[in-house]
């Protein structure tokens, strides 16, 4: 599974919280528990980004960050959030890998962010958010 995107930060969101002051992207899921348990929202938080006032690099969501769910399912929570690689091997009981219903950008409620979120990408399809709308694109493997 891949998840990846690229963000731009205002300058203005050093002063809000410093240079961690970012969006999560959440994705609300069927966690497929065999307790029954059959929503959570799972929560990728990106790193700091290293520029502001252009476009980052792709945050590869596999690789950095880290992620927690809200509906403690797992051992990753959100006072103790795991990389990705933990959070796969964290569903554990389940009777399928979890779905995802909704994807959504968030913030938090600590401190206003000013930016923006483009080229998401979940497994092989890209979100490009345009002026008309979103573009989905396929990625090759």
């Amino acid at each position: 599974m891949r998840r990846s995107t690229s963000a731009t930060s205002a300058r203005e969101n050093i002063g809000y919280g410093g240079p961690a002051n970012m969006p999560n992207i959440r994705f609300e899921i069927d966690p497929n528990m065999t307790t029954g348990d059959n929503y959570s929202t799972m929560v990728w938080t990106p790193p700091a980004l290293s520029v502001v006032d252009r476009w980052s690099p792709y945050l590869d969501a596999t690789t950095t960050g880290t992620w927690f769910l809200t509906g403690n399912e797992t051992s990753c929570t959100q006072a103790t959030p795991c990389n990705f690689t933990q959070l796969k091997a964290s569903f554990t009981g389940g009777i399928a890998p979890p779905t995802i219903l909704t994807v959504a950008v968030g913030k938090g409620r600590d401190h206003m962010w000013i930016g923006a979120v483009d080229g998401l990408r979940i497994n092989r399809n890209i979100y490009d958010f345009e002026a008309d709308g979103v573009k989905t694109r396929l990625q090759p493997f």
